[in-house]
């Protein structure tokens, strides 16, 4: 998927005028984007086109419409845009109530890099999480991580002929073995996949 720029976006008047059904187009596209980890968790896999929504969201809301601002958020933003050979994903943490997310986030140190997907007949694929900044301290890790997870030629071949793709988490406070994707988001996630160009 290629990087976005300006000319992929509407101006804050146009966006205004389109934001309503193309919101609803993004719900429904996330919708086969994201995948549950128990009871408490979950990934949001991004593209191009969920990207391309939260760029224009942010530009709305902080009213930018000048060419650096618009740049700065753009230079943020692309670098979650899988690139052919990964996926890229929001790993979220989520609990309603305030004290029983901070007890449950003091006992997950780590956990971000405990999260694996496995392409069926491969091994286990690990993130790299947080490349921008540290998101965990010695107290506790953060509700919210960016995860990369890199893919083998191999693992690529396999998804493109079908092979089920399976995630879950194997921290020591937290142990997951998901189900295997439902074909609309094992699908999707192969749409951010380049076959027969990686070597």
């Amino acid at each position: 998927m290629s990087a976005l720029s300006r000319t992929d976006l509407w101006s804050l008047e146009e966006y205004a005028e389109r934001r309503s059904a193309f919101r609803s187009e993004v719900m429904a596209h996330k919708r086969v984007r994201q995948v549950p980890l128990g009871e408490h968790m979950r990934l949001y896999f991004e593209d191009r086109f969920t990207i391309r929504y939260q760029i224009q969201e942010m530009l709305r809301i902080e009213k930018v419409f000048e060419a650096d601002g618009i740049n700065e958020e753009l230079e943020a933003y692309n670098p979650l845009i899988p690139d052919g050979h990964n996926w890229k994903a929001t790993f979220m943490i989520e609990y309603d109530e305030p004290e029983e997310r901070a007890r449950q986030l003091s006992r997950m140190i780590g956990i971000e890099d405990r999260v694996w997907l496995q392409v069926q007949g491969c091994d286990r694929i690990y993130p790299i999480a947080d490349e921008d900044l540290e998101r965990d301290n010695e107290h506790k890790t953060s509700s919210v991580h960016f995860l990369r997870f890199e893919l083998m030629p191999s693992m690529i071949a396999a998804v493109h002929s079908g092979a089920i793709i399976c995630a879950g988490v194997d921290h020591p406070a937290c142990t997951i073995d998901s189900e295997p994707l439902p074909p609309a988001v094992r699908d999707s996630l192969a749409n951010d996949l380049q076959a027969g160009t990686i070597n």
